[in-house]
């Protein structure tokens, strides 16, 4: 999320659709996140992990595979 100063007015810029499978995993993964957003033009940017529902996520991955190579 992009931000005003004193994280007034956020809003989504950008948004990763990667499955993760801790919070851990996500949480170390928003470093990078953050440094790929960095070309924003926001004084202040955050990186948030979200939960999902495991069915969700295993429907995702199957359809993913369906559309491989």
């Amino acid at each position: 999320m992009g931000c005003g100063d004193g994280a007034t007015m956020c809003e989504q810029i950008a948004l990763r659709e990667t499955a993760f499978r801790s919070e851990a995993e996500c949480m170390a993964e928003t470093e990078s996140a953050l440094d790929d957003a960095m070309n924003q033009p926001y004084p202040l940017l955050l990186a948030d992990c979200r939960h999902v529902r495991q069915q969700t996520v295993e429907s995702e991955r199957q359809r993913d595979a369906r559309r491989a190579p």
